[in-house]
């Protein structure tokens, strides 16, 4: 219950806290002339603890809707500013690699002997394995197709037909060619699969430049039809809710593409299959329902086979699935919030170089890179195409599952999303780019999926919140390594487009898994100007005022129990998502008002 009178001294105590005079005296001009001055690293936060003789912020003013009648008064915010020169960023930061190991949870699949005595990428031997836990290869000598005759139906090997259809493209090599070849060992398919964005893809580029296309199509296929000599070892699959790695060689993730650009992966074409639960890996959805979206992401990955064709890169990548076994009690949690640095301008993958880099991933990862999908996951697996083959073994992300890969290669540069999604060119790897203990690139990028949302105000339930702080957290979260060997996290707007995420929202769960990691946190909201204001106004606000990360959980549960209890039906026409942080705003300044 409140009184005038207490409203009052609230109000006056807040003022005389955070004065405008105090503001000059600490920092020297005004908010708007901080974060607009050029030299200045707007929006880069650092967290209580540290220095905070930096100019203040004023969060936005926008009062509650319900309770327009108790509107905060204008808030101040400390802006604790870092640079992001300042962040953890790998190789600087990062641990001495202990030495490359085979184990019963690490499957390595190169010799790791010859690795180690001569850096050498040799394939490592191994038998073929046909069952539920193993990658059933194109190779294998149970892949049987049948074949009709006059009177009677025979089984042949079905590696020996792809072998002798991809060996007809080093003779003739059209887009004609290319869909017989594929269909000639997948004739349950002919019928059913199309190949009009292939054809369209072809009919588009003069004879000079087809005759190149066409000469790096007859090169993928030599490069496919070497799997049993490239990759001799059964790949395990990535299984749901369990902790394993997987390290392969840029060739052997290469000649494992060309396989699935040629559609020769068996099991894999039906949802009624045992791999139901695992993304399709065939190419045969690119192939079809021509657009000019397909036609750039065939320009792309046509690109990279290009680039790998002519120089194969000399490294390691690994592919890790995590699961978080014990989750955190989030409203006990006695963390502070974490340095932030937020901006409307930059990309995760160039901004956020060296750090663990955020891809808003589906459960089924890479979700429609090789369909129709072209957003932020999408266009990540296309620039770096090497993170397709994940979806080869990673099976469907569970609640606390997590993918991380380590080393993939940027080979293409782009502009626009989505419909305006175009290829613009190679990326080239500068000449003195490091490489660590395993021969890895220091790239590494994390794959959490997000809820969709078919309303908004959805998300606004503990349940949901709780799903996805423990997501972020296993996404986060590393075991045994100090806190000044974890890098700084890239980040966005996870699960904010398709899946209906709000921002403000999403942008406190990911502060708070980030805080309870104990890594830095650089955020990008990709052009949009007021949520960067809005998230950096209340990043300072809560680390001005050392408000914990339980504290913050706390709130959220408040905020969630006051959305339950008004009408939803009024709510979904008048919620505004920024009167979550004015909620927030308000509970701290006037706890007894709420």
């Amino acid at each position: 219950m409140s009184s005038t009178k207490n409203q009052k001294n609230d109000s006056s105590q807040m003022k005389k806290i955070l004065s405008p005079e105090a503001e000059s005296h600490e920092g020297g001009g005004s908010a708007s002339e901080h974060n607009n001055s050029p030299s200045s690293p707007s929006g880069e936060s650092k967290g209580a603890g540290n220095e905070r003789n930096r100019p203040l912020c004023q969060p936005p003013t926008r009062s509650v809707s319900r309770e327009p009648e108790q509107s905060p008064a204008v808030f101040i915010g400390k802006n604790i500013a870092v640079g992001m020169e300042e962040f953890r960023r790998a190789p600087k930061c990062s641990m001495e690699l202990d030495s490359l190991e085979f184990g019963p949870k690490h499957t390595v699949l190169i010799d790791i002997k010859a690795f180690k005595t001569y850096q050498e990428l040799k394939p490592v031997s191994g038998l073929d394995i046909w069952n539920t836990d193993y990658v059933k290869m194109p190779y294998s000598e149970k892949n049987i197709m049948i074949e009709s005759g006059v009177f009677t139906d025979s089984k042949k090997p079905r590696w020996e037909k792809i072998k002798k259809s991809l060996s007809k493209l080093n003779r003739i090599a059209t887009s004609k060619a290319i869909e017989e070849a594929i269909k000639s060992y997948n004739m349950k398919y002919k019928d059913e699969w199309h190949f009009d964005a292939l054809h369209m893809f072809f009919s588009r580029v003069d004879d000079r430049n087809k005759r190149e296309y066409f000469s790096i199509i007859e090169r993928m296929a030599n490069l496919a039809v070497n799997l049993p000599l490239i990759c001799p070892k059964s790949i395990p699959l990535l299984k749901a809710e369990e902790d394993r790695i997987i390290t392969l060689s840029h060739e052997q993730i290469a000649c494992l593409l060309a396989n699935a650009f040629f559609c020769t992966f068996p099991h894999r074409n039906s949802k009624r299959s045992e791999f139901s639960n695992y993304p399709d890996i065939n190419f045969n959805r690119m192939f079809a329902d021509g657009s000019e979206q397909k036609r750039q992401k065939l320009m792309t990955i046509l690109h990279y086979f290009e680039m790998v064709l002519a120089k194969m890169p000399k490294g390691l990548v690994t592919f890790e699935r995590r699961h978080l076994k014990d989750k955190i009690c989030w409203k006990s949690s006695k963390l502070e919030v974490t340095d932030l640095h937020v901006s409307d301008e930059g990309t995760i993958e160039e901004d956020g170089a060296g750090m663990l880099q955020v891809d808003f991933a589906c459960a089924m990862v890479g979700g429609g890179v090789l369909g129709s999908g072209l957003v932020q996951e999408e266009i990540r697996f296309l620039i770096n195409p090497e993170l397709i083959v994940s979806r080869l073994f990673t099976e469907k992300l569970q609640d606390c599952d997590c993918l991380r890969v380590t080393g993939t290669q940027q080979f293409s540069k782009y502009k626009g999303y989505s419909n305006s999604f175009k290829w613009m060119g190679p990326h080239h790897l500068p000449e003195n780019t490091k490489r660590d203990k395993w021969m890895r690139l220091y790239t590494e990028i994390v794959l959490i999926d997000a809820i969709k949302f078919k309303e908004r105000q959805q998300q606004f339930h503990m349940d949901f919140i709780n799903r996805e702080l423990h997501k972020a957290y296993c996404g986060f979260c590393e075991n045994n390594i100090p806190e000044d060997y974890c890098t700084a996290i890239a980040t966005g707007n996870w699960g904010c487009g398709a899946f209906n995420g709000d921002p403000r929202l999403k942008a406190l769960i990911q502060i708070m898994a980030a805080s309870q990691a104990k890594r830095q946190l650089a955020y990008f909201t990709f052009g949009d100007q007021q949520l960067a204001k809005d998230i950096r106004y209340m990043h300072n606000f809560l680390a001005k005022q050392k408000i914990l990360v339980g504290t913050l959980y706390n709130l959220l549960h408040d905020y969630c129990v006051s959305e339950k209890s008004h009408n939803t039906a009024v709510r979904e026409k008048s919620h505004n998502t920024s009167e979550l942080y004015q909620f927030i705003y308000k509970c701290v300044y006037q706890p007894h008002s709420t």
